[in-house]
């Protein structure tokens, strides 16, 4: 995703299908016209705007307590929500905020080991026109960080090998998700994936070509990324893929929409993607979607996908608590969606 400040360099984020373990047979999706559209029929996915008013709101993740956490860039803050009422609660403050507004850095995403809440933090850096560390920081109060990882000077002793274009040599991270009692990180900048412990050893993970890497989900010893893909951010380029621990290559899981930045797996093992929506070359804000083309898609055995929701309005982050979808968007509202997932209904033959 490219930034919308010309008065700075453009963020060029040049910056084997799934097994039948947890790819599923899946009914028939039924989407509804927008966001805030009434169900067609019983069966039809429902979406109810449980937050708004927010500032730039990113990542997510739900809680040990069953909450859902949200990540406000424009104010470097972490938002509680109450994932029945809507009600919204500061979970912690003061941590540093995006320099060049909506979607352009700041804390980004949200993640929790035990208890313990830790945050990630892009774009903020001296190559920023910043002076605060690119990297996790790990929540001990309401207003008290420390970091744990500094991964901005992990990127800038260790560049990408792989020739392509970058303008942050600190990188521009994008999501943060737990794994082996550590962290899995996706930097959108520099086109890979970094693996990181809690005593804030870093290494590269996997590294890719410009395929902007975005949001992480983990089964077991895979891991499911979600791909933007390169500028213009095509329906071809937007995809899910697959990878191990010992993985030199990803494996295309499914592709067919458009800026795709977070994948999860909902209830009965079902995977979805959640579409950022149209890119358009000709607006002034090159690294946001076009409003309300935003879309949460399941993806299909053979490879495809199926709009479920669409008219979404630059939806990035998306979580599941039993069976309600809750989708976090980019203009600071955070929806509730019922209807999508049930028991699995048999692996693919």
């Amino acid at each position: 995703m490219n930034s919308p400040n010309t008065n700075k360099p453009r963020r060029n984020h040049a910056a084997a299908l799934l097994g039948a373990a947890f790819l599923c047979i899946l009914l028939p999706a039924i989407s509804i016209g927008t966001a805030s559209a009434q169900p067609t029929s019983p069966a039809a996915p429902t979406a109810t705007l449980l937050a708004t008013g927010l500032e730039g709101t990113q990542g997510s993740t739900v809680g040990p307590d069953g909450a859902l956490y949200v990540t406000e860039n424009l104010e470097g803050r972490i938002w509680r929500v109450d994932p029945e009422t809507g009600q919204v609660t500061t979970f912690a403050s003061g941590l540093p905020a995006g320099l060049f507004g909506i979607g352009n850095g700041g804390v980004v995403d949200v993640a929790f080991i035990g208890k313990t809440a830790y945050a990630l933090v892009t774009g903020v850096a001296s190559d920023s026109g910043g002076t605060n560390v690119v990297g996790i920081y790990r929540v001990d109060g309401p207003a008290s960080f420390t970091v744990v990882a500094d991964i901005g000077e992990f990127n800038l002793l260790n560049p990408p090998t792989i020739p392509f274009h970058f303008d942050l040599p600190t990188g521009f991270q994008f999501a943060i998700e737990t794994y082996r009692g550590g962290f899995l990180v996706t930097d959108a900048n520099l086109n890979r994936v970094l693996r990181v412990t809690l005593d804030g050893e870093i290494s590269v993970f996997i590294d890719f070509d410009n395929i902007v890497p975005t949001g992480l989900a983990v089964f077991g010893e895979t891991v499911l990324m979600a791909e933007g893909g390169p500028d213009p951010h095509t329906p071809q380029t937007g995809k899910v893929v697959s990878f191990g621990p010992k993985s030199s290559t990803a494996t295309e899981v499914a592709s067919g929409v458009p800026w795709v930045l977070d994948v999860q797996f909902g209830l009965g093992r079902t995977l979805y993607a959640l579409s950022f929506g149209t890119f358009d070359p000709n607006t002034e804000s090159l690294n946001l979607a076009v409003p309300n083309t935003g879309a949460l898609a399941k993806v299909n055995g053979d490879g495809t996908f199926t709009v479920v929701v669409q008219g979404l309005n630059q939806p990035t982050s998306l979580q599941f608590i039993g069976n309600k979808a809750y989708v976090v968007t980019l203009t600071g509202e955070i929806w509730r969606i019922d209807g999508l997932s049930g028991p699995p209904y048999g692996p693919k033959p």
